[in-house]
């Protein structure tokens, strides 16, 4: 009965994770209460990974990495990468993928794919490419970086935290360097040469075609004696009609409206709704529909601007509707459209909820804006200007980070203990506000690793694991552990697309481990490939990563199988044969 009901509820939680109709930490804590409720845990259990050292490190890798950003140490290193890039135009693909996976050894890829996405966009129509041609390879280095060492990326880090609850030895800083080094070079190998040749070359759009503004918006003039004059214009009768007033243009002024702006005659309102339907209420309401809207002259001038901001994991918008977050209140900028996957989006737009990857086109004074580039949670698209560079915190956030490493790697101090302590002394040098500092860690990330990692306990406690186990070795144990090992493989890498990589591999390792133990050899080997082979589907967008970069560059889904399948054939295949050679069985 528990084996049926852990199994059962195995199949919901990776149905709930692949179609985000609730949030991942929300799925997360669920099924730990349905786990307590049914005895299959006892609290204790259900709560203990919350706890554990490797949340430690997780939390202490992104205030780090907050405070290397926050100093523009990365900004540094983003600009250093546009001078190198310029001058080699034939290496390119291969110098922006090498520094962008060098930085995620150290970093959650995630982060590092949203902090190198604007400096990469603006060397692309700086050398006048289009973005499609660089940023599918700063996704993939950014994944593929992460394999090389512990703190590379969040499943590494949860792997090894699973392996010492389960009483084996954790992994090393190090440990498997040589195997993620040879997955990264062939990486980049392959994207500088047959990779470079699958990747679309998708058109670079302007505002306009992007988020198909042109049939949406209309220039309206109020006419001498309309009933629109005296109204405010955001209570106005234009406005009850569902039209949303984005500019006025009064005499030679254009500016942005507020609950106390009047209209007054001869005013000209720059208007966002259907055409249809403004000429409906053309009569009543007194205005004469002049034309088009002209986007750079109309929504732009030289106080008021129009930018591109992408939405990231960090972001307080995830999951959020614009209207519940106060977006306009709260940052005074105006969300003129929505694009999404391709889809440009522009009715009821304070009732979308937003996802990771969704590309807003906002409207606002030039100093709002200037503010809004200096909130890291979230992407300002246009060309790069790199952070006020605090040479003295920067270099003292690195050395510290490096120091930590160092000590961690060394057994001087557990690894946890040395990134804590240096958290601690970085927040101390100011390096980055305390508030800051819990604003830049992924909670629901933490979550979601913790309560995973005890539905691990549950498989075991329950006899899923080694229900799972049994049927394994009994119809693969004549092939070998190699066998066995490259069905891991394969399971994780299919279990990727509809979960993130740390969940993926949480629910694989218990089986992994269980399987090694019924066979009597060694559980290592099956751990390292399921963690790494979590970090090898390149195949679909649904890696966070490539979902930061899917608006950006304008792909579609089969760019990404077209570009990627081989490659991820080529790296599974290369962990099948390294894997025994560094981990006998």
């Amino acid at each position: 009965m528990e084996i049926t009901l852990v199994l059962s509820l195995l199949v919901i939680a990776i149905f709930l994770f692949s179609t985000e109709k609730l949030s991942v930490d929300v799925v997360t804590i669920i099924l730990l209460v349905i786990l307590t409720a049914t005895k299959i845990l006892t609290p204790t259990e259900a709560f203990a990974g919350f706890g554990s050292d490797f949340i430690i490190i997780l939390a202490s890798i992104y205030i780090i990495s907050g405070a290397l950003q926050q100093t523009g140490m990365l900004d540094l290193i983003g600009s250093r990468l546009l001078k190198i890039a310029r001058t080699k135009p034939n290496m390119l693909v291969s110098v922006i993928m090498f520094t962008v996976g060098a930085t995620s050894a150290f970093m959650n890829n995630t982060t590092v794919t949203a902090i190198y996405i604007a400096p990469v966009i603006s060397l692309a129509r700086k050398i006048k490419i289009n973005p499609s041609r660089l940023l599918m390879p700063v996704a993939y280095a950014s994944i593929l970086g992460g394999t090389c060492t512990l703190i590379g990326t969040s499943t590494n880090i949860a792997v090894s935290g699973y392996l010492e609850k389960s009483g084996m030895k954790p992994l090393g800083m190090f440990e498997f360097l040589p195997v993620g080094l040879t997955i990264f070079f062939i990486g980049l190998v392959y994207m500088a040469t047959i990779g470079k040749r699958l990747l679309p070359d998708h058109k670079d759009q302007d505002f306009t075609e992007e988020f198909g503004l042109r049939q949406y918006m209309t220039e309206v003039v109020v006419l001498p004696g309309s009933a629109l004059i005296g109204q405010k214009i955001f209570s106005s009768d234009i406005a009850k009609t569902g039209f949303r007033i984005l500019n006025v243009i009064r005499g030679k002024e254009n500016f942005l409206p507020d609950k106390s702006t009047i209209i007054c005659a001869e005013d000209i309102l720059i208007v966002e709704g259907n055409i249809d339907d403004l000429l409906k209420v053309k009569e009543a309401s007194g205005i004469e529909i002049r034309a088009d809207v002209l986007v750079n002259k109309d929504l732009q001038s030289n106080d008021i601007r129009l930018a591109e901001v992408l939405v990231t994991p960090q972001s307080d918008f995830v999951n959020v509707s614009l209207k519940n977050a106060n977006f306009r209140q709260r940052y005074g900028l105006v969300v003129l459209a929505i694009n999404r996957s391709g889809q440009a989006l522009r009715e009821k737009i304070g009732s979308i909820v937003l996802h990771v990857g969704d590309i807003l086109l906002v409207q606002g004074r030039v100093e709002k804006i200037n503010y809004f580039k200096a909130n890291r949670d979230i992407t300002i698209m246009e060309d790069f200007k790199p952070l006020l560079y605090k040479k003295r915190k920067g270099l003292m956030t690195l050395s510290i980070f490096v120091g930590a490493m160092v000590i961690g790697a060394s057994d001087v101090l557990p690894l946890s203990t040395a990134l804590l302590l240096a958290s601690l002394l970085i927040v101390l040098c100011k390096a980055i506000s305390v508030e800051k500092a819990y604003e830049t860690i992924d909670w629901k990330l933490l979550i979601m690793i913790g309560g995973m990692s005890a539905f691990g306990t549950a498989m075991i406690k329950s006899g899923a694991a080694d229900f799972l186990a049994h049927n394994i070795v009994g119809m693969m144990s004549r092939y070998g552990p190699e066998a066995i090992m490259a069905g891991f493989i394969v399971l994780t890498v299919f279990l990727t697309q509809p979960m993130s990589n740390a969940a993926a591999a949480l629910v694989v390792l218990p089986v992994a481990l269980q399987t090694a133990q019924q066979m009597g050899i060694s559980g290592r080997p099956f751990a390292i490939a399921v963690m790494l082979s979590a970090s090898v589907s390149l195949i679909t967008p649904l890696e966070p990563s490539c979902i930061l970069v899917y608006g950006p560059g304008r792909y579609r889904f089969v760019d990404f199988f077209k570009t990627g399948f081989l490659l991820t054939v080529i790296l599974m295949m290369v962990l099948m044969l390294m894997i025994p050679y560094y981990w006998p069985f």
